[in-house]
C-alpha cells in the first residue's frame, strides 16, 4: 500500500493515475494531520510533492521525512533527495563536499566579514536568498556600492516575500506571451497586492546571511538536466531579453542535440554519488566547462511535456513521450520490492 498526499496540479495527479491504471493499492493521506503516523501504519511507502512556497511544509517536511523513514517506509522524496531542497546554502556545502563543479559560491554570517570581502572582490556578482524558484530572489550586484547596500539589508531588516516583484514577473510574462492568460495573470497579481496571499505573507523574513555566486558572463542560455533514477531528460532555456537569468524565461529549446553530453554525465554522476531519487540541475558554462548553478528535486509538471525522449544512464537515447511522475513511482515500487 502506497500512501499519497494529494495536492491538485502537483506530481500526485500522475501518481494516482498510474496507480489506478496499474491496479496498485494506495490511500490518500494528509501529511499535515496530527495523526499522520497512525494513517501510515499499514503502508509501505509515502509520496508527497511538497512545495518550496508552502510555509507549513517548510516548518516540518524534512523532519517528517526522516521520521517516516525511521518508521520503515520508503519515501519520495527521501531524506537524501529533499533535505537541501530550496536551500542554496545547504547545496553549497553539499556540492563542495563531493567536489561537484559548482559555480564559485560565498557565504557570510555577519556584516563585518561581508563588508571585508566586498572591499576585496570584483564585480558583478550574483546575490541570492537561500530559497526561491523561477529566478525569484536572485539579483545582479554590479558594484561595490550595490553590494554594501544589499549586505546591510541582509543583516538589518532582511528580505520578505515581495508582491511587487511578483507583479513585475507577471508583466514580463505578458510582454513575452501577449495572450489572454498572461493578461489575466496580471489582474491576479494586482489582486495579490491588494489582498495578500496568506502563504506568501507567512514565509519567514530572510536575514542574517549574505550568499553570493560568481557571475558567469556570456551565457545566452542555461541547460536544465533532470535525472530520475537511471533516466535523464533535458531542455535548453534561453536567457530573458535584457536580463541575465534563464530560469522562468519560457523560451525553451527541446532539441536533444542542443544538450551537451558532459552535462548529462555530470548530472548522473552527482545524483548517483548523493543518492538522489530526482534532481533538476541548472548548468552554465565558463570557458566551455559546465558549472552547476543549483539543484531541486521538484520541477514544473508542464515544462517538459514536449521533450522528445530521454537518456538512460549509459547515455543511450530513448525516443518517445513519457511522464516523469511515472518514473518516480516505478522506482519507488522497485525499492519496495527489494
Amino acid at each position: 500500500m502506497i500512501a499519497i498526499h494529494h495536492t491538485k496540479d502537483s506530481f500526485s495527479d500522475k501518481w494516482i493515475e498510474y496507480c489506478d491504471t496499474n491496479n496498485i493499492g494506495y490511500k490518500i493521506v494528509d501529511c499535515y494531520s496530527t495523526n499522520i503516523m497512525q494513517e501510515l501504519t499499514e503502508c509501505s511507502a509515502l509520496m508527497w510533492h511538497w512545495n518550496h512556497n508552502d510555509y507549513k511544509a517548510q516548518l516540518f517536511a524534512r523532519q517528517f521525512i526522516v521520521s517516516v523513514e525511521k518508521k520503515g517506509l520508503k519515501v519520495f522524496p527521501d531524506t537524501n533527495t529533499a533535505w537541501h531542497f530550496d536551500d542554496k546554502l545547504g547545496q553549497k556545502y553539499l556540492f563542495e563536499a563531493v567536489n561537484a563543479p559548482l559555480i564559485k559560491s560565498y557565504i557570510f554570517y555577519d556584516l563585518k566579514t561581508s563588508l571585508d570581502w566586498i572591499n576585496k572582490t570584483s564585480f558583478p556578482k550574483v546575490f541570492k536568498l537561500r530559497g526561491g524558484a523561477g529566478a525569484s530572489n536572485v539579483s545582479l550586484l554590479n558594484s561595490k556600492k550595490e553590494a554594501i547596500k544589499c549586505a546591510k539589508k541582509a543583516f538589518g531588516k532582511g528580505f520578505s516575500s515581495s508582491r511587487f516583484a511578483a507583479i513585475k514577473e507577471r508583466l514580463w510574462h505578458f510582454k513575452r506571451d501577449k495572450n489572454f492568460k498572461s493578461f489575466i495573470n496580471i489582474s491576479k497579481g494586482i489582486g495579490r497586492i491588494l489582498f495578500p496571499n496568506k502563504i506568501k505573507t507567512s514565509l519567514q523574513i530572510e536575514k542574517n546571511y549574505f550568499y553570493i555566486q560568481d557571475f558567469i558572463a556570456n551565457n545566452d542560455s542555461d541547460i536544465r538536466i533532470i535525472t530520475i533514477g537511471k533516466r535523464a531528460f533535458a531542455i535548453k532555456r534561453m536567457v530573458r531579453d535584457g536580463d541575465f537569468r534563464a530560469s522562468g524565461s519560457g523560451n525553451i529549446i527541446y532539441n536533444p542535440n542542443e544538450i551537451p553530453k558532459q552535462c548529462i554525465k555530470i548530472a548522473f554522476d552527482i545524483s548517483k554519488k548523493l543518492k538522489l531519487q530526482s534532481a533538476a540541475y541548472d548548468f552554465v558554462f565558463l570557458d566551455n566547462k559546465p558549472l552547476i548553478v543549483e539543484v531541486s528535486y521538484a520541477f514544473s509538471q508542464t515544462g517538459y511535456l514536449d521533450c522528445p525522449g530521454y537518456w538512460d544512464d549509459k547515455l543511450n537515447w530513448v525516443a518517445g513521450s513519457f511522464s516523469p511522475e511515472y518514473f518516480m513511482i516505478k522506482d519507488l515500487m522497485e525499492f519496495i520490492s527489494e
